[in-house]
């Protein structure tokens, strides 16, 4: 059963009288087969309709979906031999941020991301995807190892931001975000980055200073939340719609202000409805990067990835 959004009340009606039917039918009297087909049309049909024209704030809904493939999925999907390595050497450990070893589709990578989790428990560990300083620690120790080993790096970005607690604020939250964007842009081997969900402020940006950055077709990436941009300007969360028309923050925005690198199809009515097809699109699309990026030496790559973040900005919309 899935978890409808507030625009998806039409689907999620039809959706119930299909499940209806098919409840009917299982007594093998009633053949109502002919019915359920045409329900699924119009449900596709709805669907089709719905999901072209999302506005910016049903997008930061759908980017939020707790249906919608997290870290832990895309590694057991995409990477083998996964080999998680924790700590920072200087803390603890950050359930927040993910990473590890492992090989993709035959080339040995670093991986890395964000793991918000799956359920009250899981999410409550990896405190949301809210990375405190010692996550961001911890990636920059992987990262630079990747680099040492020649490896390259793939990391997946799914966060409402970093951590705001007064610990992390002690400990240097602003600084170790800086040290990562820093690390991102020295390494000299390839780096490719995916939105997978949400992309918030500078704890996704952290990780996602890359070569190749990618979005999911309905993930947002923004300085800031569109509620958090509307207590701002408005005093009021009750403006979010607003806001997130405003702060450009959808991959279709993105795309056109040269911001990303290129938008990943999701499957219709987003990648919550089919996280099998999302898992392969966003492999296919990181082994095309990686064989790009792979032709280039070490100061090539760092040189390119340095020049591509100067040159934001130089792009307006329409």
């Amino acid at each position: 059963m899935h978890n409808f959004l507030d625009f998806e009340k039409p689907i999620a009606e039809l959706e119930g009288k299909i499940e209806e039917l098919r409840h009917l039918s299982d007594d093998g009297e009633i053949n109502i087969a002919d019915e359920v087909e045409k329900l699924q049309g119009k449900v596709e049909r709805l669907l089709r309709q719905t999901y072209g024209k999302l506005s910016a704030w049903q997008k930061t809904q759908v980017a939020r979906h707790p249906d919608r493939p997290h870290f832990q999925h895309y590694i057991s999907a995409l990477i083998e031999d996964f080999t998680p390595l924790s700590g920072d050497r200087l803390f603890a450990e950050d359930p927040a941020i993910v990473g590890g070893l492992g090989r993709f589709r035959g080339y040995s990578v670093m991986v890395i991301g964000h793991e918000k989790g799956a359920d009250i428990t899981s999410r409550v560990k990896h405190n949301f995807g809210m990375a405190r300083p010692e996550g961001y620690r911890k990636a920059q120790r992987l990262m630079l190892m990747a680099e040492r080993f020649g490896l390259p790096i793939v990391t997946l970005v799914d966060t409402a931001g970093a951590y705001p607690g007064i610990g992390a604020e002690e400990r240097g939250q602003a600084e170790a975000i800086a040290r990562s964007i820093q690390v991102c842009l020295d390494v000299e081997v390839p780096l490719l980055s995916v939105i997978i969900g949400e992309g918030g402020s500078g704890g996704a940006i952290a990780l996602a200073a890359a070569n190749r950055v990618y979005m999911l077709e309905h993930s947002i990436y923004s300085v800031i939340s569109p509620e958090g941009c509307a207590s701002i300007l408005w005093r009021s969360g009750e403006q979010a719609q607003e806001a997130a028309e405003a702060l450009r923050l959808t991959a279709q925005d993105l795309l056109r202000l040269g911001v990303i690198d290129d938008i990943i199809p999701e499957p219709l009515g987003g990648a919550h409805r089919a996280g099998k097809l999302t898992l392969t699109a966003v492999g296919d699309k990181l082994e095309e990067g990686l064989r790009e990026l792979l032709r280039d030496s070490g100061p090539q790559l760092k040189q390119g990835r340095r020049q591509k973040f100067l040159d934001m900005g130089q792009k307006g919309l329409s």
